[in-house]
């Protein structure tokens, strides 16, 4: 089943695999560069636990800051102490960073390109309880339109480590996309990862499926049912960096299939599936179809529930397969 270009999990379809968030991914990242990057420095704006950067700010007091519940002067300090040397990670949920400091985020950091490492939890849905108000479904729309700014939405626990570390190697202003919910870690170490190199996570004919976050998941348990039932062979691409996009894998996949189908646990205006759009409809021109929040606001509910309400989770991947091929063939 995985013939894929890269190494993913042997256990990635039991059912004992192990879970664990993205956001834990992040707190352990940053234990780990605060002990051998001495210019990181952490702020957060009253979410320290949540973010899970209280790991950090014990074991290096002197090197976090705990701003309050003040989103937009968290971007003007951070973005002050980028353009003194140090490494900046701004933390707090998605809907507030950078949703409520986006203009800061935009002038502050990056018009000045400061070094300024953006960082949203609870994306998506995965605020599942506090409803519409906390759960982040716009923040790829707000930060991939900005100038000098890199977007990472990575794909589980494993690989978020991978992307903070390299976030920090990066110079110029990044975000970095993240979950609260646990999800399936199937990366492991041994996984590449590089900014800006999407990752052909199946090999396939049929129709490409892009995605990025837990989707990813969602994907390739949908690629393994359509295989497995319908003989349709679905090749599943892993866009874990936004912006700047990976145009060469996913112009080649889309002129090999013809046809693409996007993936986000965002509104399908202006995230990954715009990019994507975007991409192709000047460059390849294919069918294209794009699945996510459409127009509206989330609720309050349990996540899986929530995924399933939005028609996001494997099963709603597999039905609208199965209808774009057959309206395809219907074509011909």
């Amino acid at each position: 089943m995985l013939n894929n270009e890269y190494y993913l999990s042997t256990n990635t379809f039991e059912g004992h695999i192990r879970t664990e968030s993205t956001r834990n991914g992040l707190g352990d990242a940053l234990l780990e560069l605060g002990k051998t990057n001495k210019e990181v420095v952490v702020l957060s704006a009253d979410l320290m636990e949540s973010t899970r950067v209280h790991k950090f700010a014990e074991q290096f007091p002197k090197r976090f800051f705990q701003v309050g519940v003040a989103e937009q002067n968290m971007a003007g300090v951070a973005a002050g102490l980028a353009l003194c040397g140090k490494v900046p990670f701004i933390t707090s949920f998605a809907c507030f960073n950078p949703g409520r400091n986006w203009e800061q985020i935009r002038i502050s950091i990056c018009y000045n390109q400061a070094n300024v490492k953006i960082v949203g939890t609870h994306a998506g849905l995965s605020a599942s309880q506090d409803g519409a108000t906390h759960q982040g479904l716009e923040d790829i729309a707000l930060t991939r339109v900005l100038p000098n700014m890199t977007v990472i939405c990575p794909a589980d626990y494993t690989q978020t480590q991978a992307a903070v570390l390299e976030a920090a190697d990066l110079k110029g202003p990044v975000y970095l996309r993240l979950f609260r919910h646990e999800s399936p870690i199937f990366t492991t170490k041994s996984t590449p990862f590089e900014i800006g190199r999407a990752q052909v996570f199946k090999k396939g004919e049929d129709i490409t499926i892009i995605s990025c976050g837990p989707l990813v998941y969602e994907a390739l348990r949908a690629a393994r049912e359509l295989s497995l039932k319908y003989r349709i062979e679905a090749e599943v691409i892993n866009v874990h960096t936004i912006k700047p996009l990976d145009e060469d894998t996913l112009i080649r996949s889309a002129l090999k299939t013809k046809k693409v189908l996007t993936l986000e646990e965002h509104q399908v205006a202006g995230g990954l599936g715009g990019a994507v759009t975007e991409l192709l409809s000047e460059k390849a021109p294919v069918s294209i179809q794009r699945m996510g929040v459409k127009d509206s606001f989330g609720e309050s509910g349990n996540y899986e529930e929530l995924l399933d309400k939005y028609k996001l989770s494997q099963k709603h991947v597999v039905e609208m397969v199965k209808s774009l091929l057959m309206t395809a063939r219907g074509k011909k």
